[in-house]
């Protein structure tokens, strides 16, 4: 069947069970549930680790005074966090927003130290070099968020963060015995700050590259030269204790129309519960109601797209009116050796029904046989078929089953 067709029998597969709700909704309902927001949160936070891992830190230097050794300026230089393990992740949802917590994570950071001492003991000075390791060990992480609708977009605004280290060590390699001292009596808080920072401000930056990709998905979706997708937002997203729900527009629009409201009536629909396995609890339930469908088949019919010339077959010879000689002689008789053609078109949009167990579609369609003869069409039999198809849709581990056709 043509793609137009197609397109609306094969989204059927890509659906779920829901109920009407306020006219302000959208016909496309997304429910993102705990499972989900854990699956986006661990994904998130490797992205975060990635972009942080291999940050170098600002420099510090210090001048301190050591006893019995004098004033000594020491350097720290080239602060670069080497790895981040998180060992435990949080992300609950409420009115407020959604708040993502990581507690007990460890880094590991590398540097690179040097000093000199001036002292009247001391005249002509001293001055030394080398490494040292720090082991960040209880590194805890907090923020907030919430999505809000704009113009058919989300935003994304931070409303909260924060960054704490509670303890490290340092390990140094080469140096005097009293500089090991210096570094954790003098540095150890100068140190846990530029961590801190650096992750906060990392943080910022990834809140507004991720806000700047959601206000950039586009509020169509072209499917062919005919029909676009309005997936612009409606609403705020609903946020409950522990699921997202997201209201889409989702109804089907020309390709050059100004998106404006619609409306239909929120009939029944279907819908797709999205798991990690048959037995996993689902992550994501896609609901789309039945106005969708109803404003794809309107759109198809009335841009005359459900209309279809067949002009080849894989035996051919039924396409000539020799072929129909014994069968329909009248025909041969008057119009002997003829090639033919089917004009196969639907008479009125498709009426599609849907309920929460399975979905219904009848096609009116007509076809009419033509002859050509000398650069002429002409039109010698229609016929009208009805075709009734109810279709039963089950999703086992994403893979998709249709039981039974009428």
């Amino acid at each position: 069947m043509a793609p137009s067709i197609c397109f609306l029998l094969l989204s059927l597969l890509f659906l779920s069970s829901s109920t009407s709700g306020t006219d302000e909704e959208g016909f496309i309902s997304v429910i993102i549930s705990d499972k989900g927001l854990d699956f986006a949160k661990d994904i998130l936070i490797d992205q975060a680790v990635a972009s942080i891992v291999q940050s170098q830190l600002p420099q510090i230097e210090k001048t301190v005074q050591v006893p019995l050794v004098g004033k000594a300026k020491v350097v720290l230089s080239d602060i670069t966090i080497n790895h981040i393990q998180v060992n435990s992740s949080s992300v609950n949802t409420g009115e407020t927003g959604i708040a993502l917590v990581v507690s007990g994570a460890t880094a590991d950071l590398s540097l690179n130290w040097r000093y000199s001492v001036s002292s009247w003991l001391v005249p002509i000075g001293i001055s030394d070099s080398g490494t040292a390791t720090v082991k960040v060990n209880d590194l805890q992480v907090g923020l907030t968020v919430n999505l809000r609708n704009q113009e058919g977009t989300l935003k994304l605004n931070l409303l909260d963060s924060g960054c704490h280290v509670r303890d490290l060590s340092i390990k140094l390699h080469g140096g005097a015995a009293w500089l090991y001292q210096v570094l954790v009596d003098a540095f150890a808080g100068n140190i846990a700050s530029a961590v801190e920072e650096a992750i906060s401000k990392k943080i910022n930056e990834g809140i507004s590259t991720l806000d700047l990709l959601l206000q950039s998905l586009p509020k169509t979706i072209p499917l062919d030269e005919t029909a676009a997708l309005n997936v612009s937002f409606m609403d705020n997203p609903v946020l409950s204790d522990s699921a997202i729900e997201l209201e889409i527009n989702g109804l089907f629009t020309g390709r050059n129309e100004v998106l404006v409201p619609q409306a239909y009536y929120r009939g029944s629909g279907l819908s797709l519960s999205a798991s990690c396995g048959g037995s996993s609890p689902k992550m994501i339930t896609i609901s789309l109601h039945e106005s969708v469908f109803k404003s794809g088949s309107m759109l198809y019919f009335t841009a005359d797209s459900m209309q279809w010339i067949v002009d080849e077959l894989p035996d051919q010879a039924l396409l000539n009116t020799a072929e129909w000689r014994f069968l329909i002689p009248q025909l041969y008789k008057k119009y002997p050796n003829d090639d033919m053609n089917l004009n196969i078109s639907v008479s009125s949009p498709p009426d599609i029904q849907v309920t929460n167990k399975d979905v219904s579609v009848n096609i009116f369609i007509d076809i009419t046989i033509d002859v050509l003869e000398d650069g002429e069409v002409i039109p010698v039999a229609c016929i009208s078929v009805v075709c009734l198809n109810e279709v039963n849709i089950e999703v086992d581990s994403l893979k998709f089953y249709e039981p039974y056709t009428v």
